[in-house]
């Protein structure tokens, strides 16, 4: 019976095991994690957090009896040390506090790397205090929740003003707490174009959010208030508490250590199988490089929706299959407060620089029928490829009820079928007055772009 060792339990090793089990059955499926939470939703703790979702339970994806009754076997709480090509098994150690520390073996047919990231460590001293916090793991969103209902802060800030930053200024201003954001860019959420990045830091401010961008932090120390946060040019705040959200470090350090590649940003190299250049070790997730559909080439780009396809492309080909990752564009989006802001596929600069020849248009319109209460406005930025008239990317920016999810969906698709942008007027979409128009809104916006394209 082939067995199959599935090194980390968040999204990409779960989601293995899972098609393994789906395509073979009987096959033996040992997933060692190194904490006691798989197959949790890491992207729900801001939500925990705000009090929204109050059960941290239900942030998981299955329980741990639903992973049980399928025969794959968890060992929770061990954190592997070594893996052995040669011999064909990995070492673990227990990562419990005060275990011991006898190490445990497990042989193995295939291993797949599924070790996640890690919360980038900026260049800040005084990180090591009391009351700085990250938040990667299910462990580091009790750590901040315990500290909110037992100290009752009343200020925080935020270092970082990417997704997590954004969704924690919404969490712990609902809580009540004075929020300052600061970041190292000149506008927020720097993966979308200046002016949907400053619509975004309005809601912020609109909603009691002190936003500061174009500052490095340099410093976190004691004041005569609470933490004192120092940096340029010319910064300086006190609060109560400071969470530092400034992006992820991919764990490919066991990877490394057996011999796999890794590029630039220590993310794992694979091929579009999900295969390492180690015989019978694959890798997923956000420890890995992802191939760009529209680049045709890989990039660091760690994504939830990623990892649980690549994780299923690792698991279906650790049993000898030959499905390939057939590529990412990027597509997100995130709420803040009321207002939803997505993106997808190539931004114009991001477009030149890959040697197209692009032009972008910004289109207003409503989400639905103004003449049916509720009406908000979308604003839809639309890049294509000026030479071919391909739709190259598209961003999103509008009221949480309007649809904003769905409709970067619609422009995502077009972008992986290669789609020209007057073709999306063909498109069968839906329509009903509280929902939509009889052209919904990503028609008008494409169609504002092609009403002025000359090939």
């Amino acid at each position: 019976m082939k067995k199959i060792v599935i090194i980390g339990g968040s999204d990409a090793g779960i989601s293995a095991a899972l098609r393994i089990h789906e395509l073979a059955p009987g096959t033996q499926i040992r997933v060692l994690l190194a904490d006691a939470y798989p197959n949790f939703s890491i992207c729900g703790l801001p939500f925990f957090l705000s009090g929204e979702t109050p059960d941290w339970r239900s942030l998981a994806h299955r329980t741990r009896q639903d992973i049980d009754g399928l025969g794959i076997a968890l060992l929770e709480n061990h954190r592997v040390i070594a893996i052995d090509p040669a011999r064909k098994h990995v070492v673990a150690v227990p990562s419990a506090p005060n275990a011991d520390q006898t190490p445990v073996q497990e042989k193995y047919d295939t291993v797949i790397i599924a070790t996640g990231a890690t919360s980038r460590i900026p260049n800040i001293s005084g990180l090591e205090r009391p009351n700085v916090f990250l938040l990667r793991w299910m462990e580091d969103g009790f750590r901040l929740k315990n500290y909110l209902d037992t100290a009752k802060p009343r200020s925080a800030v935020i270092i970082g003003s990417g997704y997590i930053g954004l969704e924690m200024a919404d969490a712990l201003t609902r809580r009540g707490l004075q929020v300052t954001l600061a970041g190292h860019a000149p506008t927020v959420l720097k993966t979308v174009d200046p002016e949907f990045g400053e619509a975004i830091a309005e809601t912020l401010r609109t909603n009691g959010v002190t936003v500061v961008t174009g500052v490095g932090i340099q410093k976190i120390s004691q004041g005569r208030d609470g933490m004192r946060v120092t940096g340029t040019p010319k910064f300086h705040i006190e609060a109560d508490m400071v969470l530092v959200a400034v992006g992820a470090v991919p764990a490919s350090g066991l990877a490394i250590s057996v011999g796999a590649q890794v590029d630039q940003h220590g993310a794992i190299c694979t091929n579009q199988r999900m295969e390492t250049r180690v015989q019978h070790v694959f890798a997923a997730g956000d420890c890995v490089q992802t191939w760009h559909r529209l680049l045709q080439k890989p990039v660091y780009l760690p994504l939830g929706t990623t990892a649980h396809k690549q994780g299923r492309i690792a698991g279906e080909n650790a049993l000898g299959g030959s499905r390939e990752f057939t590529g990412s564009l990027g597509t997100q989006v995130v709420k803040v407060f009321d207002t939803a802001i997505a993106r997808t596929g190539l931004g114009a600069y991001e477009a030149e620089l890959a040697g197209y020849a692009p032009r972008s248009t910004e289109t207003i319109t409503w989400d639905h029928k103004q003449y049916y209460p509720g009406a908000h406005p979308l604003r839809i930025r639309i890049v294509g490829d000026n030479k071919t008239g391909r739709l190259l990317g598209a961003q999103i920016i509008g009221h949480y009820t309007g649809e904003v999810a769905k409709r970067i969906d619609i422009l995502s698709t077009a972008i992986y079928h290669s789609m020209q942008i007057d073709q999306l007027s063909d498109l069968d979409l839906s329509y009903t007055p509280p929902l939509s128009s009889p052209w919904d809104p990503v028609q008008i916006a494409a169609q504002a772009w092609t009403s002025d394209w000359h090939t």
